[in-house]
């Protein structure tokens, strides 16, 4: 049924690509995106080094490639398979685990199931989200605070949950090691965001896009122009191009994917929290590869009642933020509740923390 929606889609079904002037991303300039060797931060307790590599990237394009991160290949690879083959079942099967029956958002969206510039485009793209497991006696899940739940697994992929915990894990350490370097590149100390990181609402995405033909113009791209949510965004992507970065001087550039290396990217907490001197930077997709590209974002998010708040040596110059004070959860759930359609349907029954 999938397969037969993809082929005779309008986009989709054709073997001509004529891609409109404006989706076009100019190749990258060589270091205009910096790779960083994460080797001194890992293998040591001293971010500096790392820090100041990253610095110019958080105050320019809040983009970087880093390598020497530590995460086994073996491990990206077993994962990266996990992924296609569940885009690879039949969609009857993976809309058992549809996100819409998810009070925690979790499980599978299918194409324009998420939108994330909802009034310039649709995102041809499917997913599947997984965030840590909350047993159903948490007290957050009793609560029904948003994002707190158990995963939905796919019964039919033996090893789907194990490879994926792992990746997942893995990713959390490594996004953890990483606002040690970005705390000390914004002048504090190195363990300033520990405590704002203790229960991190962390989601691993796994997204797969069919490779537009035809006509392909802004009205249906891969992921429309938007900006991520949380602190830091870790991407995973095979060798299939389609991230374009907006810059500020050469409009939308490519962001090719590099052997042994993840795409990192800074999300609007951070920047809201650093006044605007670290960038949240727009950036989307757009794939006519001619191939199915897979690829994970591994969004790292503060805590869920983490009041992101202007930080005192990132102030305006008569003591102002650019940003009024939000909590960390509720600012990521205004954002789902803007781009994924299923939550604009009033009929639906959407997970409301419980009031005291």
């Amino acid at each position: 049924m999938h397969q037969d929606f993809l082929e005779n889609h309008p986009i989709t079904g054709k073997k001509n690509i004529n891609v409109e002037n404006d989706l076009h991303g100019s190749v990258i300039v060589p270091n205009r995106i910096p790779v960083v060797d994460m080797r001194p931060l890992l293998q040591s307790d001293d971010p500096k080094p790392v820090a100041e590599k990253i610095l110019s990237a958080c105050q320019d394009l809040g983009f970087f490639y880093i390598y020497n991160h530590e995460i086994d290949h073996s491990l990206q690879t077993d994962y990266l398979s996990q992924v296609k083959q569940l885009f690879s079942l039949p969609l009857e099967e993976k809309m058992k685990f549809d996100v819409r029956t998810s009070t925690a958002h979790r499980g599978y969206f299918p194409l324009y199931g998420e939108n994330n510039d909802p009034a310039s485009s649709l995102d041809l793209k499917e997913g599947f989200d997984v965030m840590a497991e909350h047993n159903l006696d948490d007290p957050r899940v009793v609560a029904n605070l948003p994002f707190h739940g158990p995963n939905q697994w796919p019964e039919n992929l033996s090893q789907f949950k194990s490879i994926t915990m792992r990746y997942y894990n893995s990713m959390t350490i490594l996004a953890t090691r990483l606002m040690q370097a970005i705390a000390v590149a914004l002048k504090l100390p190195s363990g300033f965001f520990s405590d704002k990181l203790d229960g991190p609402l962390a989601m691993l995405r796994m997204l797969h896009y069919p490779s537009q033909a035809g006509q392909v113009n802004k009205q249906v791209i891969g992921t429309g122009a938007h900006t991520d949510y949380g602190l830091l965004t870790i991407l995973l992507q095979d060798m299939n191009p389609g991230l374009q970065v907006y810059t500020p001087d050469e409009g939308w550039v490519t962001a090719p994917p590099l052997e042994k290396t993840f795409v990192v990217n800074l999300g609007d907490e951070l920047q809201r929290w650093s006044n605007d001197q670290f960038r949240s930077t727009r950036h989307r997709v757009i794939n006519v590869s001619g191939k199915d590209r897979y690829a994970s974002p591994f969004f790292f998010h503060a805590a869920y009642d983490t009041v992101i708040d202007c930080l005192p040596n990132c102030c305006n110059a008569d003591g102002t933020s650019n940003y009024s004070p939000i909590r960390a959860g509720d600012y990521m759930w205004s954002r789902f509740l803007a781009t994924f359609s299923h939550y604009q349907s009033p009929e639906l029954n959407l997970p409301t923390e419980k009031q005291d």
